[in-house]
């Protein structure tokens, strides 16, 4: 009979449940979940809020059993539109990719995860190699031909793509698919005589055609007029932990003219009809029938094999009663009956790093390291320096799970993995030539050089004078003409100082002493020349470049006498003449400017005082005659005689 509840359903459903000759939904319940398909050009954000709305997520696909309930419920979707065209068509499943997450071509699942959450799984069905893009996120669909009925050996394919938006979904995307998860199925309601049957899932999908009805799940039954036209309504509830069922016991609709005749009187394996029409269900040996009047269930527990994840059932003897137990790497979980993967990495068991895999674990070694037994219990150091090309141009040094390149002198590490030896130009060092006058770079070296009429040194670096001829004269000077005399000619920068220091001096025709007072050598009025002893071979020595000779003979001095009988003189005196002859020369100059100077400031200063007495204006130019006193105007014809009256 059916309740109030039952009614008002169905009132509430109308002509929608009273005898629905077809589907409304694409829908596969098995196990404990249910699969939808659905038609729709829709972004994955917007296929995933659908499925949402109805207490689900976009599909999974983590074996190849469930690859097969997604492609039936494709089949199903399939047949509610006429053949298409050939053409590939798309279906988003639950399988994304972050965006700032990159793909790894070396892991299964290339580094997707399911938007419904769980562990990665081994099986995959990739279409083809994605992209490595990391900058944007990815979305995984099932690919088929629209035009033809999947096939059972023909799994569809996973496509990667971009995710697509309200307004681009995507390219040739068609619909989705759905999944619900249920924590149990009741059988579909028996029928013992011709009737309809009309379920509705919590996910809002109502259809008449069920292998398992997912709980909470409404049941609507009209029989036929052989069966009298009755209605019914159950629903499917846990009528103990883990049993569901529907409330009922007996098949309906039964139809007394028909017996054991229809849908074999809705028993699930035996029918056995009465003498007066009736009939009942019984099942065979090893089972046995359960409340419902109609189910049969094997008295052995482990028959219906209750244990997952790889589990096996072992049953208690004379008993309903049975146990799971898990293969090795496996436990059971909270449930008894499921089996789940061990995490054995958390025991450290590896020497370096550790990698979990289902039922087991995987030990490797870091970069730089290798396996030193053959379970790689340990890892051992890899010599980089030992291979056979060897990683670095020149010298190589090897360190605890690496190496490091260095270079020989005269060489600086260069190249962006710092393997490559360039060569150093000493001579551009920050800190100074490493030579006194010229520097040569080399290959890996340097070589130093001097200017012409010096010699290097033997320390490689200083500079010498060249050698000089040292015989006195054996006769007095001769007069050979203006300045003339034997010898050479050396400036006395070029004597007291290396080629480094003054050289400028010598090479200039001028000398420039500040900003803009030049010396002219030709309007000096005594000129500097040093005599240098007979030991010079009568060498002459002016300091500047353009200083005049002296004109005619020049008369030994007694200092010329001295130093030309004085074999004991060393060089250290004759420089410390010079050094002494500059430093005066010098302060003279100074002071010369200094002068000139003073000189300047004044007559600038008088420029101004007579500027400032140039008169302003035609005025300035005259002067006032200076008063004097007044005096008694002179007689005339008109004044009175003095004495006299008027």
């Amino acid at each position: 009979m059916a309740t109030s509840a039952g009614l008002l359903l169905l009132l509430l459903l109308g002509q929608t449940w009273a005898g629905a000759a077809a589907d409304s939904e694409a829908v596969v319940c098995e196990g404990t979940a249910c699969y939808t398909a659905h038609w729709g050009k829709l972004s994955a954000a917007e296929a995933q809020h659908r499925c949402n709305e109805n207490g689900g997520n976009l599909a999974t696909v983590k074996s190849e059993e469930e690859a097969r309930h997604v492609q039936q419920a494709l089949a199903q979707l399939l047949k509610t539109k006429a053949p298409l065209e050939a053409k590939m068509g798309k279906f988003w499943i639950g399988l994304q990719r972050e965006k700032g997450k990159c793909t790894f071509h070396d892991l299964p699942m290339k580094g997707f995860s399911w938007v419904g959450g769980g562990e990665d799984t081994t099986y995959t069905n990739w279409y083809k190699e994605g992209k490595s893009s990391c900058i944007f996120k990815r979305c995984v669909s099932l690919i088929l031909d629209l035009s033809l009925t999947p096939h059972p050996s023909h799994l569809p394919r996973w496509h990667e793509s971009p995710c697509g938006s309200p307004d681009a979904p995507g390219n040739s995307i068609e619909g989705f698919l759905c999944k619900f998860n249920f924590k149990g199925m009741c059988s579909p309601v028996p029928l013992g005589g011709p009737g309809q049957v009309t379920y509705t899932t919590p996910f809002q999908a109502i259809t008449s055609s069920l292998k398992a009805v997912p709980f909470a799940s409404a049941a609507n039954v009209a029989c036929g007029e052989e069966a009298g036209s009755k209605s019914y309504y159950f629903l499917c509830k846990e009528k103990t932990p883990g049993i569901f069922h529907w409330g009922s016991s007996g098949p309906l609709c039964v139809s007394p003219k028909l017996g054991c005749g229809f849908n074999n009187g809705g028993c699930q394996q035996d029918c056995f009809e009465g003498g007066d029409g009736s009939f009942r269900c019984g099942c065979r040996p090893g089972f046995r029938l359960l409340d419902d009047l109609v189910t049969c269930a094997s008295r052995n527990p482990c028959s219906s094999n209750p244990c997952t994840g790889g589990g096996t059932c072992h049953s208690v003897p004379l008993s309903e009663n049975y146990t799971c137990h898990c293969p090795r790497g496996y436990q059971l979980d909270s449930s008894q009956v499921h089996c789940v993967d061990i995490d054995e990495c958390q025991d450290s068991p590896c020497a370096q790093e550790c990698i979990n895999t289902p039922g087991g674990f995987q030990c490797e070694c870091w970069v730089g390291y290798q396996s030193s037994g053959p379970k790689e219990e340990g890892c051992k150091d890899v010599d980089e320096c030992a291979a056979a090309q060897a990683p670095c141009a020149q010298d190589c040094v090897n360190t605890d799970g690496s190496f490091y390149c260095s270079c020989k002198k005269g060489y600086a590490v260069s190249g962006e993995d710092s393997t490559q030896c360039e060569d150093i130009d000493e001579c551009l060092d920050s800190r100074g030539s490493p030579c006194d006058t010229q520097c040569f770079n080399s290959e890996g070296s340097f070589s130093c050089g001097c200017l012409q009429g010096w010699e290097l040194a033997p320390n490689g670096v200083s500079c010498t004078r060249g050698t000089v001829t040292s015989e006195p004269p054996t006769t007095p000077p001769q007069n050979e003409g203006k300045g003339d005399r034997k010898g050479s000619t050396v400036s006395l920068t070029e004597v007291f100082s290396s080629p480094k220091g003054f050289e400028e001096v010598s090479k200039g025709a001028h000398t420039t002493v500040g900003p803009s007072l030049q010396l002219d050598t030709s309007s000096a009025s005594v000129p500097l020349e040093i005599s240098v002893p007979s030991g010079a071979s009568g060498v002459r020595m002016e300091l500047g470049t353009h200083l005049p000779m002296t004109s005619g003979h020049s008369k030994p001095t007694h200092e010329d006498s001295v130093a030309a009988h004085s074999e004991g003189d060393t060089d250290g005196q004759k420089l410390l003449l010079f050094y002494i002859l500059g430093t005066v020369m010098a302060i003279s100059i100074l002071l010369a400017l200094v002068l000139g100077l003073l000189i300047y400031r004044k007559r600038r200063a008088k420029k101004e005082e007579i500027k400032e007495k140039k008169p302003q204006n035609a005025a300035d130019s005259y002067s006032w005659v200076p008063e004097r006193a007044e005096s008694r105007a002179q007689d005339n014809q008109y004044s009175p005689t003095p004495g006299t009256d008027c």
